[in-house]
């Protein structure tokens, strides 16, 4: 019977997600807050709670976080993470000073202790990249001036989460200054060390795993993820971290096809993951959290178009440009929910404000993104009618038509 009540309860789930999926992607949103909203509806204090399914979806969930992160490590060679390293560290510095505090000092006002301020520094500091790079898609602006600066942003935030997601472990885990300092030193050597292999020798690996075979591909770069994930959480680096260093080592045609066949996959889970985190928040404990998620996605919705107008004026972009990459960057999403879920078990009180700034903010993110388009063009010709097309990073128009398109 309980194998019974389990087809039945996951069946449900998986064709209720498809249904938000396709409705989300209708009206040209992320579905991450529907996932997020099936979740609390389908937990402990919701309309309808799982109970025989709910340790299959876990285990789902953490293969998610897994597929998440090496789909990302398969988007970035790495010589591009060198790069924006050599180029937008001081962007990078200004993002994390700018987006980090406002979550530390949330949790220390609340009361919540240092290892909460950690925590839910990390859930306000990092962007949503698979939210934000479908936003640049859908209003055309992959071809602007201001797109790599947001790009290269989004770059130096996923590297440091190889770094930040072992340190929040450790410390989550109870772990001495000593252990944490340890299990610091054990991740910053390993991103080291993957990136001096990549470099060098990265289409060894590569060629190594090759196959034209698609079913050998899957297998191979699917059970090198597990089992590299495996001794990464055994190391106290991180699961997720080892996948993404593994998508990181593989370039080339093995990186794009390991990439179409893993995408369904990592999309599955990953709703299987936004999930479990909604049926492991109890829903009636949001709304006294609410006028905090609010201040705190106002106030750091603000620091992300600070972040933005800063990075692109280094790189030379026009004021329009500016502010549209500030907008671009103000979604928080998948990698707020992986921080966020890692506290779930000793500090949870962070799992409902995360979740409410989330869902706010995977909202509001885009609708920034659109907001400064119009608000950046009037601006272009307001300030400089007779300046060369492309300089606030919309694109390049006719001599005698520059004005009018500015």
């Amino acid at each position: 019977m309980e194998s019974t009540d389990l087809l039945l309860e996951f069946g449900a789930v998986i064709l209720g997600l498809g249904i938000l999926g396709r409705f989300a992607d209708r009206f040209g949103f992320s579905a991450i807050p529907l996932y997020l909203l099936a979740g609390l509806a389908f937990g402990q204090g919701g309309l309808l709670p799982l109970d025989a399914s709910e340790q299959f979806i876990a285990t789902g969930a953490e293969l998610g976080v897994i597929l998440l992160l090496l789909l990302l490590g398969l988007e970035y060679s790495a010589p591009e993470l060198v790069g924006s390293l050599r180029t937008q560290y001081p962007s990078g510095a200004v993002d994390f000073l700018l987006n980090a505090t406002p979550g530390a000092l949330a949790a220390l006002l609340l009361g919540w202790g240092p290892v909460a301020a950690v925590v839910l520094a990390g859930v306000t500091w990092v962007s949503s990249s698979g939210v934000i790079a479908k936003v640049l898609g859908d209003l055309g602006r992959l071809g602007n001036r201001e797109t790599p600066v947001v790009l290269g942003v989004l770059v130096i935030e996923d590297l440091a989460m190889a770094v930040y997601l072992p340190l929040v472990t450790a410390v989550l885990a109870g772990m001495s200054l000593a252990g944490s300092s340890l299990a610091l030193l054990i991740s910053l050597g390993t991103v080291a060390v993957v990136l001096y292999v990549a470099l060098r020798h990265g289409r060894l690996i590569s060629r190594a795993v090759s196959t034209s075979n698609a079913e050998l591909l899957l297998l191979v770069v699917l059970g090198l993820t597990l089992v590299v994930a495996g001794f990464a959480q055994r190391l106290q680096v991180s699961a997720a971290v080892g996948a993404f260093l593994v998508g990181i080592a593989l370039s080339g045609e093995v990186a794009e096809g390991a990439r179409n066949l893993l995408t369904p996959l990592r999309d599955l889970f990953a709703a299987l993951f936004f999930v479990f985190f909604g049926l492991s928040t109890d829903p009636a404990a949001i709304p006294s959290v609410l006028p905090q998620a609010l201040a705190l996605a106002a106030v750091t919705a603000g620091t992300k178009i600070a972040t933005g107008w800063y990075a692109a004026r280094r790189a030379g972009v026009g004021s329009g440009g500016r502010w549209r990459a500030g907008g671009a960057l103000v979604a928080r999403g998948e990698f707020s929910i992986v921080i966020a879920g890692l506290a779930t078990a000793t500090q949870p009180r962070i799992g409902p404000l995360a979740t409410a700034y989330v869902l706010i903010l995977v909202i509001a993110g885009p609708v920034a993104a659109r907001v400064t388009q119009p608000a950046a063009q009037a601006l272009g010709r307001l300030r400089a009618p007779r300046r060369p097309a492309g300089d606030d990073g919309t694109p390049a128009a006719e001599p005698e038509k520059t004005a009018a398109t500015n």
